[in-house]
């Protein structure tokens, strides 16, 4: 615990995530949902329940025990007493305003705005929207894959491994045990919409071409109403087209001669 009596970001467990997110999404409704990037409660539930490895029902239900005692025009579940559980965490973070509960749901995700703004995005969107992208491209969609690559064909009785860390081009490496060096490489990418542009780095290009049939392209779509999947194998031969884009980075430093 913090000296504020705040639990440390550090020491929050999933469960807690879940309702705090919940409890974030009743008590500033709208507004919170804008200040996430989220279009819509389905998206957030969606986004924000696979980015923290839970089924997104999970988050609305969090959210939906909290609504009686919030000025929404949601019901929820007013015809029982909210969770004693629920009420803790209540009282807990009761002291944090808008700005810094903002802060903190972000925080569970490795969200840090500071630092975002400084690298820039990979995509053109704002500041209240680089959240949302951040996770549809990244945790969510991966955590997607964690949940249902034993039921895909194509990786059915493979062991997995998540390499996301090791700038190897690629975000799992999947292998029949015992473990050799004949496996399946999967790359993951996240699309808000049904459709939309993903995009790869030179690195996973360069391995996507020199794996062939053991890369795949693995393709999370439509996190803003209910996500589905989408798998390309050797995704550079699979009827894709991929055009180079190259943009030039302008990068400002500032210099100081000692004498």
């Amino acid at each position: 615990m913090r000296s504020d009596g705040v639990s440390s970001k550090n020491d929050i467990p999933t469960r807690e995530k879940s309702i705090l997110s919940g409890l974030y999404l009743s008590k500033y409704d709208d507004a919170g949902l804008r200040e996430l990037g989220f279009d819509s409660f389905v998206e957030a539930f969606n986004v924000i329940g696979f980015a923290l490895g839970i089924k997104p029902r999970s988050i609305k239900n969090y959210r939906d025990e909290f609504d009686p005692l919030f000025p929404n025009q949601r019901m929820g579940w007013h015809k029982r007493k909210t969770r004693d559980y629920c009420m803790t965490i209540l009282n807990e973070y009761a002291g944090l305003d808008f700005e810094s509960f903002t802060g903190l749901v972000r925080s569970f995700f490795g969200y840090n705005e500071a630092i975002e703004s400084a690298l820039g995005p990979e995509l053109p969107v704002d500041g209240s929207s680089a959240f949302a992208q951040r996770l549809i491209t990244g945790l969510a969609a991966e955590h997607y894959f964690e949940s249902i690559h034993s039921d895909v064909a194509q990786f059915k009785g493979l062991s997995i491994e998540n390499t996301t860390r090791f700038g190897c081009g690629y975000d799992y490496r999947l292998y029949s045990e015992p473990r050799g060096e004949n496996f399946v490489a999967v790359e993951v990418k996240g699309l808000r919409e049904k459709s939309g542009t993903v995009s790869m780095t030179p690195k996973e290009y360069d391995v996507a071409s020199l794996l062939r049939d053991r890369f795949y392209l693995f393709v999370v779509r439509n996190f803003r109403e209910s996500p589905f999947h989408q798998i390309f194998q050797n995704p550079l031969s699979s009827g894709l087209e991929f055009c180079k884009s190259e943009r030039t980075v302008v990068q400002v430093s500032w210099l100081a001669t000692l004498s």
